[in-house]
């Protein structure tokens, strides 16, 4: 490995998130581990692992993020957006505290932890938000998921602005969005569905993805799906 890097990534605490922990650490990075419930990734003791308990509409929690990066790490080489929220419910019974949840969650968090990680990232920098095919225009849709997926559309167009207004400067911002993989959320949206992807083996596809991504790819969408759902 060329060299070791500084990498955040949210919603560590089970399923993609807490197996590319796993994947960048026995890579030898620096993670932070950042989600509500922290103590799924300390109980395993990585070495190079740090896990903060962290709510993505915290400011408090936001400020703690900032001020580790500062004293501790003074750079961030890679952010990786993996945290979501889903309610799948019929339209006429979400509420708008629902869409609140949601979008804090998907959207509003994922811009605040942004601005507060850019200024200790360089021109090499590469941001990774995790996004859903629910979210990509003209894809095939689901009954109970109009909070959910148009959030995760509303994240594929912040990508893409993003990219474009640090294009100069860097960092890079790219999106996947992905299909249907056995995670706990997904028998949530679709219970008795079974994917044919594991969590395991997309962290490592949006590990390795986020570790070199950059090199060809800035303000894309890439489906990462080979099934529907």
């Amino acid at each position: 490995m060329a060299s070791k890097k500084n990498i955040i990534i949210t919603g560590t605490s089970r399923g993609i998130g807490f197996e590319m922990v796993h994947f960048m650490a026995e890579k030898g990075h620096q993670v932070l581990a950042l989600s509500r419930n922290a103590l799924p990734v300390k109980n395993i003791g990585l070495d190079h692992v740090k896990a903060f308990a962290f709510d993505l509409g915290s400011t408090v929690d936001h400020e703690k993020v900032e001020k580790f990066i500062s004293d501790d790490w003074k750079h961030v080489d890679i952010l990786i957006h993996n945290a979501g929220s889903l309610i799948c419910k019929p339209f006429s019974d979400t509420s708008l505290e629902d869409f609140k949840q949601v979008f804090t969650t998907n959207v509003f968090g994922v811009a605040e932890l942004t601005r507060r990680v850019l200024p200790f990232m360089n021109k090499d920098g590469h941001v990774v938000n995790i996004s859903s095919m629910g979210g990509v225009q003209g894809s095939m849709k689901f009954p109970g998921l109009a909070a959910y997926s148009s959030s995760k559309g509303a994240l594929i167009t912040l990508t893409e602005l993003l990219a474009e207004e640090y294009k100069e400067t860097g960092p890079s911002f790219n999106v996947l969005a992905l299909g249907a993989v056995q995670t706990e959320m997904l028998e949530e949206a679709f219970p008795g569905y079974k994917a044919p992807v594991t969590a395991e083996e997309m962290a490592r596809y949006i590990a390795n993805f986020a570790l070199s991504g950059q090199r060809l790819f800035n303000g894309k969408l890439l489906q990462v799906s080979s099934s529907t759902p």
